[in-house]
């Protein structure tokens, strides 16, 4: 069971990281929720805590990887955001 719980751990991980490069080259957040990468971020961070609770290396590296990718995609749907915010109270 070690071995599934690796390998989902690098399959998940990993099938973020083509979309988690690209919005933050390209900082196209239109498509993206605030509410769900907020929500997203923190559950990471929950589940890598959880993972140093157990002692769970898969989930520990998991979690640590895609919480490097996910916070600062979530901190440029935040920008975005509170500019479209801006951009909108300008244009009243």
């Amino acid at each position: 069971m070690s071995l599934i719980g690796y390998v989902a751990a690098f399959l998940t991980t990993f099938a973020f990281l083509p979309q988690a490069l690209k919005t933050i080259r390209t900082r196209d957040t239109g498509g993206l929720s605030l509410a769900m990468y907020a929500c997203l971020t923190v559950g990471i961070f929950f589940w890598l805590l959880h993972g140093i609770h157990q002692r769970d290396m898969a989930l520990i590296g998991a979690n640590a990887v895609t919480l490097l990718l996910a916070f600062p995609i979530f901190l440029i749907v935040l920008g975005n955001a509170r500019a479209a915010r801006r951009n909108a109270e300008k244009d009243k």
